[in-house]
């Protein structure tokens, strides 16, 4: 009887947690499964919400997010488990959920939508509300249940909409028109007029007008790494020595790596900064913004020698391998909070961390010089009892590695922030990308870059499909997108280049004429091949643009392949749509780097692959950021354009010198 009551209470408890489910208790995005309990009657996106909201002549909110989202959080706690809000929506709405991460393009669409409507970049949670033709007539971030930070919340919002759908159709529909006309207005692209080399010296001047000379970086706040930025500071530099662009990309990768936003204890960067200084993160790592900056501190550790670069680089990839790796592929972010506190895993409290290491047996100057050099002070700095570590000295202490080993062990018996488990093709080659790049300082890496890509394309590439996301175990469905062909052709490239392994290159080029094929529709890009018809754009704040990408893959592969029509569908892209070069370079950033590639041309060394392994020390220390190698038969070095070759020499240091005359 004991027995059967424990039972009785064990199932009443666990129906009392899940009074509810929805539709979309049936899909694999861990972000859709956070919500599958909520009160809100969600759907996923699909055509049974769009034919039933057209049917029952309900309003449609459109919610996107992503699982490690702190505010997608927030407004799930505070509106979608609450029954107040859910009943307002489940009367009068079609409420559709999607994860950010499995639909970019879906996400790319409305985001661009809201920087017309509202002049300014939208985040996450995005909400989006239609008429039941799924025609847009609001546009907004997160909303608060009550009123609060200028918004009137939901429970007022929800039925203003619902009385305008029934009591005034004409300003209703005078509404959508208006979101209508602004879309129109706001997707003309324009032609880009004749630029030179002129627009370098132009860009680096737009960068520096938004530098924070002081701290570093290019906002204000919250502040983002930006690494396709900070590559194209560092080629202008190699290319024109401008020492202005120089110190920006120096500075503000030196302040990243000495900051908050920089995991000091267990590596690996968090996805941005809430203050001016670096050093108070929004504590979410995502795999893309690691994977994007490996290389750029791998390329200022060969400009400088300053060790500190390769530090970050290696305790960056053991990060990612550490917490980010599960049978061979990366996973794609872990949340900000721990125990349902933002940061909880990384912070800590001056007292008691000065006390254990006492009792540890360190003396009272060594704990204070650690203490005070990792920027853990009696005050905090997070929530004024807690502090987050950023470097505060350049003089490194003597007991650091000791003092960060207990820290590291006390991280370790609190809750590591939840991983989001998806395998994202794109995301995983950017970091396959950064493991080849590792591979010029390391050559430990160069096997397991090798190994990783192996593994990814066992997963993602089925019977000669492409595909963009999964979770280890379930069944690929969803087909890549732009982004998944362009990160992954640049990540074969890079293995090419330092294995000359000809199965890569094959691979980019069947990838190549794939994305011709699919993304590529009456000279536009768009980012996917399933209907939604989303513009392909410049736009590379959060990671690069997976059409600058591409553009830079196709120039490369017609190098390396001596394929002009490759070209030639650069030059038309930036032609039709890269006006954004002459009015605003530094927002299109990796296109001005494809750009620079364009117009100054690649340099192909070629030789036999003896010889260029041989001088791959030499040919990877070139100062030109264009530079190639292919194999080919020949007793001499040769130094090529794509057409034709201007150099040749036995000796690969007397071949670099006729190829920097040439240059100059």
């Amino acid at each position: 009887m004991k027995h059967l009551i424990i039972f009785y209470f064990l199932i009443t408890a666990l129906f009392a947690e899940h009074n509810y489910s929805n539709a979309l208790i049936n899909e694999d995005s861990p972000y859709l499964q956070q919500h599958v309990h909520n009160p809100v009657n969600w759907y996923p996106w699909g055509k049974e919400a769009f034919v039933k909201a057209k049917k029952e002549n309900k309003l449609i909110f459109l919610s996107i997010g992503y699982s490690t989202c702190h505010w997608c959080h927030v407004m799930e706690e505070e509106s979608f488990t609450d029954e107040e809000v859910a009943t307002l929506l489940n009367e009068s709405f079609i409420s559709i959920k999607v994860d950010r991460e499995e639909f970019p393009q879906l996400d790319k669409k409305y985001q661009m939508f809201y920087m017309i409507v509202h002049g300014k970049r939208g985040g996450w949670p995005l909400s989006i509300f239609m008429s039941p033709e799924a025609e847009v007539f609001h546009l907004a971030t997160y909303i608060p249940k009550n009123a609060a930070y200028g918004s009137m919340g939901l429970m007022r919002l929800l039925p203003s909409f619902t009385k305008l759908q029934n009591d005034d159709l004409k300003q209703f529909e005078n509404r959508i028109q208006e979101y209508k006309e602004a879309a129109r207005k706001g997707n003309k692209k324009e032609r880009l007029k004749e630029l030179d080399l002129a627009v370098m010296d132009k860009v680096v001047s737009e960068i520096f007008a938004e530098f924070d000379q002081k701290n570093s970086g290019f906002a204000t706040r919250p502040k983002f790494p930006e690494a396709s930025k900070l590559e194209l500071l560092l080629s202008i530099y190699k290319l024109n020595q401008n020492k202005q662009a120089f110190h920006m990309a120096e500075k503000t990768l030196r302040k990243m790596a000495e900051g908050g936003i920089y995991d000091q204890i267990g590596g690996g960067f968090f996805r941005y900064t809430t203050d001016y200084a670096w050093q108070i993160p929004h504590f979410e790592k995502m795999l893309y913004t690691n994977a994007e900056l490996i290389p750029v501190y791998v390329t200022l550790y060969e400009m400088t020698g300053d060790r500190l670069y390769k530090k970050v680089v290696d305790e960056t990839i053991a990060q990612m391998e550490e917490n980010f790796m599960e049978e061979g592929v990366y996973l794609s972010a872990s949340d900000a909070d721990s125990d349902g506190e933002e940061g909880g895993y990384f912070i800590y409290a001056y007292e008691q961390v000065k006390k254990d290491l006492l009792a540890g047996g360190m003396n009272p100057k060594d704990v204070e010089e650690v203490l005070a050099y990792l920027g853990i002070e009696e005050d905090g700095n997070i929530d004024g009892d807690f502090s987050h570590t950023h470097i505060m000295s350049q003089h490194i202490p003597d007991k650091l590695e000791e003092v960060k080993a207990y820290l590291k062990g006390v991280s370790a018996k609190r809750t590591f922030p939840f991983v989001d488990r998806k395998i994202i093709t794109s995301w995983n080659a950017m970091m396959i990308k950064a493991l080849f790049s590792a591979s010029r300082i390391d050559k430990k890496y160069l096997t397991l870059a090798q190994e990783r890509l192996d593994s990814l394309l066992r997963i993602m590439w089925k019977k000669g499909i492409l595909y963009h996301q999964t979770l280890l175990g379930k069944e690929v469905k969803q087909e890549a997108l732009l982004e998944d062909y362009a990160f992954l052709m640049d990540a074969l490239i890079e293995g090419y280049l330092k294995t000359y392994d000809k199965k890569y290159l094959l691979t980019v080029e069947t990838l190549a004429a794939e994305s011709l094929s699919k993304f590529y529709k009456n000279r536009q890009w768009v980012l996917s091949d399933d209907g939604i018809d989303t513009q392909a754009d410049f736009d590379d704040r959060y990671y690069t643009s997976p059409l600058s990408m591409m553009l830079e893959n196709l120039l490369r592969l017609s190098s390396l392949t001596e394929n002009l029509d490759y070209n030639k569908i650069v030059k038309e892209t930036i032609g039709n749509i890269g006006a954004v070069l002459e009015k605003s370079p530094a927002k299109a950033a990796k296109l001005l780097h494809t750009f620079l590639r364009l117009k100054m041309g690649d340099v192909i060394i070629k030789a036999t692959e003896e010889k260029l392994q041989k001088s791959r020390k030499e040919i990877e220390g070139m100062d030109y950021p264009f530079i190639l190698s292919k194999p080919e038969e020949s007793d001499k070095y040769l130094a090529c354009r794509v057409n034709s070759c201007f150099a040749y020499d036995t000796n690969i240091t007397a071949l670099i010198k006729q190829i920097e005359k040439e240059l100059k």
